[in-house]
């Protein structure tokens, strides 16, 4: 196995960015303690006999021991170790332009790692500056979205920061992984083994993937479960929590004002006791496969359907119409890792400006894995209850007009109509 993770034994760069052998003298390397970087921070000290910097971000990942990774890290050889505190960031700059995108990509994903990826590059960027450091590694394989992500940011901020990635280029699996670390005595996050599925996790919300997740004609195994309760455990009486919104940004729950992180872990909270965000989810990739993941997004579930909700009140129909199709795309790229292609930013220019009047309070009832909208309310909201009862008539709104509305409305229809259907009744 050692032959096989010689450098003679790695392909030879393609893109520009790649890193040569003899280019890599200091390394800052993303960082999280699991498997693949831990890996890494032994080989590549040992590979390329270069010092290796570790740079782990806080995105708010749940139940996450900073001190026991900057240790791990000093103890494998790291020359220098760095943790941030990037989740306000994360909240005001990444997250709160998806709320008010309604970012969903594919119907179901909330986009939790999409967001978290070009943020880990820009802080990468940044920190491989203050260190001293001229590559930069990560720990994607070649079958995932991050590399993507990642590469595209690191490039695009620092066309000069070269970088490697050992997992993509070795094609190592996890037992080889596995393997490596026994014979090199490197301790695994939670003890002797690895976790039994890959996890990614941020504030915004977890998701799991492998073994028999991958399975398609199975429903997931209760214990991927790990962050929300299971729907059938959650409690049997429900709870109403209340969303309030300035402008699109979430800014009260259930009455309090909070910021956006100390909200969006009330929200998270919430949504854990009540089963409520549980994503079974068919993926189409960037690099053009299909995957199955299961997201745990508990905040991002609440949070996203109240907007949907108070927006839909006061938006017109054109608004709502047109806009959908820019959630659409917008989700997109930043499941695409286009995070600073200059489309991301216009459309930023319009959704904050569609979120103009998206302000109120909307409750949710919690039960057993559902949050349905109850209550909506708007000092801008397009709506007037007696116009909306049946059989009201007066002020902006007259049923009498109604007949020669319809016949213009539907002109071309029949129009069409009678044209294509012209050698029938003759």
């Amino acid at each position: 196995m050692e032959e096989r993770f010689r450098l003679d034994t790695l392909p030879q760069p393609i893109a520009t960015y790649e890193a040569r052998p003899e280019e890599v003298k200091r390394v800052l390397l993303l960082y999280s303690g699991g498997l693949d970087t831990s890996v890494m921070l032994h080989w590549i000290q040992e590979a390329y006999d270069a010092e290796v910097v570790t740079l782990t971000v806080n995105l708010g990942q749940p139940g996450e021991d900073y001190t026991e990774i900057l240790d791990k890290a000093k103890a494998m050889g790291a020359v220098e170790t760095v943790v941030l505190d990037a989740r306000e960031e994360f909240a005001e700059e990444f997250v709160l332009p998806a709320i008010r995108a309604n970012a969903l990509y594919g119907g179901g994903y909330p986009l939790f790692t999409s967001l978290g990826r070009p943020l880990i590059g820009k802080l990468g960027v940044e920190v491989a500056a203050s260190t001293g450091c001229g590559t930069l590694a990560h720990g994607c394989t070649g079958k995932g979205n991050d590399q993507v992500r990642l590469e595209s940011t690191v490039a695009t901020l620092n066309p000069d920061l070269k970088m490697i990635a050992p997992v993509r280029a070795w094609k190592i699996g996890r037992e080889e992984e596995l393997e490596y670390c026994r014979t090199h005595g490197i301790p695994l996050k939670g003890g002797t083994s690895a976790a039994p599925y890959s996890i990614d996790d941020n504030l915004w919300g977890r998701s799991s993937e492998g073994i028999s997740i991958e399975d398609l004609g199975s429903p997931p195994p209760d214990d991927v479960f790990q962050l929300v309760t299971r729907p059938e455990l959650a409690p049997d009486e429900p709870e109403t929590v209340v969303v309030g919104f300035e402008a699109g940004r979430p800014v009260s729950f259930n009455g309090r004002p909070m910021d956006l992180v100390e909200l969006i872990d009330a929200a998270s909270a919430a949504g854990c006791r009540h089963g409520v965000g549980i994503v079974d989810h068919i993926e189409d990739r960037i690099v053009g496969l299909k995957v199955r993941d299961i997201y745990e997004v508990p905040a991002a579930t609440i949070i996203l359907t109240a907007h949907q909700e108070l927006e839909k009140v006061v938006s017109t129909i054109h608004q709502n119409n047109f806009k959908n199709t820019l959630d659409r795309h917008w989700a997109y790229m930043a499941y695409a890792g286009l995070w600073y292609e200059p489309l991301r930013y216009d459309l930023d220019a319009f959704m904050q400006s569609a979120n103009e009047f998206v302000t109120g309070e909307v409750s949710l009832k919690l039960y057993k894995g559902t949050a349905i909208p109850t209550v909506r309310n708007s000092p801008f909201a397009l709506y007037d209850e007696n116009l909306a009862s049946f059989g009201a008539s007066g002020g902006e709104f007259s049923q009498q007009a109604s007949p020669g509305f319809i016949e213009l409305f539907s002109l071309q229809s029949r129009m069409a109509h009678r044209v294509r259907n012209r050698e029938e009744d003759e």
